[in-house]
């Protein structure tokens, strides 16, 4: 067990979610101590540019987010998905679904509430869960695998400074940068593809919730692409507050501060209530 998890957490790991051998088709399962039947769920999607690390990333600067979600009766699922170098998109966002449509299926097995489910992203990671529960009342069949339950629904997103319009990132021009090596393409060459692939394109009135968090000093992901999709989301009345963290970089202890640990708490509490 992480060492930073309370006393007592349950960790269900590695459990393949697609019934083949890959790596990258792993989740874990984090019960809280003395869990209750029907916790909420919150399932962590870790980031790294759609290119590199896995399902414990992003967990080592926000230590006292994960153990107040836990001890605040919260299960936590962090999954992993393949990399933009392995599969271009959309495979990831199969792969994200693919997950969440296993833990939604398999949810009596761990005891947690599959109506109450909310996506936690950072950075990609931020993005793809963005543009899961974005687009899951469009019914973009290439976002599923075959076979996949669509029945599974969101009631939350905490987007960490993901990126949501990929035409408008500074590196769009690249097809060598990491939004190109997702499309396969520049965006700015592939508009159609991007457009698929950008958050923003499905916006509309029937979106969950949206907690977005973005460092103010971040140099890898701009935060008007945060402030951006804040604006999609009022603009159709879908519940949106937007953080602009003072000084922060683009990812850093400076997100687990006490009152934005506070902020996460109270809208998943909000949001996640039976």
């Amino acid at each position: 067990m992480i060492k930073f998890f309370p006393q007592g957490t349950v960790l269900h790991g590695n459990i393949p979610y697609n019934n083949d051998t890959l790596s990258k088709h792993l989740l874990d399962i984090y019960l809280p101590p003395n869990p209750k039947n029907k916790m909420p769920l919150v399932v962590w999607v870790h980031g790294g540019g759609w290119l590199v690390n896995d399902k414990y990333a992003d967990m080592g600067y926000m230590k006292s987010t994960i153990s107040e979600l836990l001890k605040s009766g919260f299960a936590l699922a962090s999954i992993d998905y393949r990399f933009a170098s392995q599969a271009v998109f959309p495979a990831l966002i199969q792969d994200c679904n693919r997950a969440i449509s296993f833990l939604y299926d398999n949810a009596a097995q761990y005891g947690y509430d599959k109506n109450r489910i909310a996506l936690m992203g950072f950075s990609a990671g931020g993005h793809l869960a963005s543009l899961m529960a974005l687009s899951k009342n469009n019914k973009i069949e290439s976002f599923f695998m075959p076979n996949t339950s669509k029945a599974f629904t969101f009631k939350a997103v905490v987007d960490f400074y993901g990126p949501s319009d990929l035409t408008s990132l500074n590196s769009s021009e690249n097809p060598k940068a990491n939004e190109g090596v997702l499309l396969g393409a520049a965006p700015i060459d592939r508009p159609d593809l991007a457009k698929i692939a950008s958050p923003v394109t499905y916006v509309d009135k029937n979106d969950p919730p949206f907690l977005i968090i973005h460092g103010e000093k971040d140099e890898s992901v701009p935060n008007r692409q945060s402030k951006l999709l804040n604006g999609w989301l009022k603009s159709v009345g879908v519940q949106s507050d937007l953080i602009i963290v003072k000084d922060a970089p683009h990812f850093g202890v400076m997100f687990d501060a006490p009152e934005i640990r506070s902020r996460i708490l109270s809208f998943l509490k909000e949001t996640l209530k039976p």
